[in-house]
């Protein structure tokens, strides 16, 4: 992707975010400079940030995720079993934008709805062998209620509505009708080692600097800040 592209997405994005009442923290609008020079540890060593992706195939408004995340505890924590063992994202699919089959090994999270259009999610469960069963009935809370669908089953949340996925329930997602502004509350995120996709793919974009950027996205930091690895 174009880093002039980039830039632009997170301008729609932020006032996308806006115009549904939620306000980015302070640091989301911090310059690559002040960023380096605080290089704050709760937030580069946490990952916290921009992160857009178009999973390295080049056709963002067809493959493709806007993310930001808030907040996110350390894996050391959630071996250990006590301290901050959750993490936070706001995240935009936008209509039609598919987000590919993914599962996660550690991670759960809860995918909500927050407004626009419905949020469709495509879902199988995973078989013994950690691919997908394309047999399967799929079982998900949704908002405290029991959902089952076939294998492969389109689960529709309109705004407000949520659901909760398990470590190595199988998901792709899009938006329908509109664009959608997305919530995830989870258990620790790890976008560097806990993504595991059906195809091929990769997590990150690969980056043509046309101009200079506006924000760091959190694949920006190893670059810009040595040490930034957590």
């Amino acid at each position: 992707m174009k880093r002039s592209r980039i830039n632009e997405i997170i301008r729609e994005a932020d006032a996308f975010i806006r115009s549904f009442g939620y306000i980015m923290p302070p640091f989301a609008y911090w310059t690559p400079q002040e960023l380096k020079a605080r290089k704050p540890e709760g937030i580069v060593g946490a990952r916290l940030g921009w992160d857009i992706t178009d999973y390295g195939q080049g056709k963002f408004d067809e493959l493709g995720l806007f993310l930001f995340t808030v907040r996110n505890g350390r894996n050391e924590d959630l071996a250990r079993g006590k301290g901050m063992l959750y993490a936070e994202k706001i995240m935009i699919s936008r209509k039609d934008q598919l987000s590919p089959m993914h599962r996660h090994n550690v991670k759960a999270e809860d995918i909500i709805n927050r407004g626009g259009g419905k949020l469709v999610i495509e879902l199988f469960m995973p078989a013994p062998d950690g691919g997908i069963d394309r047999e399967a009935e799929v079982v998900v809370p949704t908002d405290g209620v029991i959902r089952k669908l076939p294998a492969g089953g389109l689960l529709k949340l309109d705004p407000g509505e949520s659901v909760t996925l398990l470590p190595g329930v199988w998901h792709a997602f899009w938006g329908e009708g509109a664009d959608v502004l997305i919530g995830e509350v989870s258990t620790v995120n790890d976008d560097l080692t806990d993504n595991i996709f059906a195809e091929p793919i990769g997590r990150f974009s690969t980056i043509e600097e046309d101009e200079p950027p506006a924000h760091l996205l959190v694949s920006d930091y190893d670059k810009w800040i040595p040490g930034a690895s957590r």
